[in-house]
């Protein structure tokens, strides 16, 4: 297995949409990432949370694709983590994926005895502040 990674995704609403339960079903699909398990946590107005697999809200057992294999790796521990993560009156979608890019590279380390020591998720808006930093530096002729 490839490396793996737990996500949180929150949102402003009291549920998962349908657009962002169809955004999951697309990412199953690419042929990067392959999705472990998922779960939503919504979060009422009180502050109050349940949580679910994504078949079990009415409003998205419509959605093509949703009834993928994935293993019930997530559990009542990770929503408790989640909830801590929303406001009252939001909704998370937790997600677990494998980088399948990086299974071969996994595969070739360990052919020759090495192993993936460390990994550190880098927030897309640390990289995109990086990369306007290293742009300036090019145009003052650093």
């Amino acid at each position: 297995m490839g490396p793996a990674e737990l996500l949180v995704l929150t949102f402003p609403g009291p549920t998962v949409t349908v657009e962002a339960a169809t955004a999951l079903v697309r990412l199953r699909d690419a042929a990067g990432v392959r999705v472990i398990d998922s779960l939503v946590v919504v979060r009422d107005a009180e502050g109050d949370a349940a949580y679910g697999e994504l078949a079990d809200f009415e409003h998205l057992r419509g959605v093509e694709g949703l009834d993928g294999e994935e293993l019930p790796l997530i559990g009542p521990e990770d929503a408790q983590e989640a909830v801590e993560l929303m406001e009252p009156g939001s909704a998370a979608l937790i997600v677990l994926i494998e980088h399948l890019w990086a299974r071969e590279a996994a595969e070739a380390l360990a052919a020759v005895g090495g192993r993936l020591a460390s990994g550190v998720r880098v927030p897309p808006e640390n990289i995109d502040e990086a990369v306007r930093a290293a742009e300036a530096r090019v145009a003052a002729g650093e």
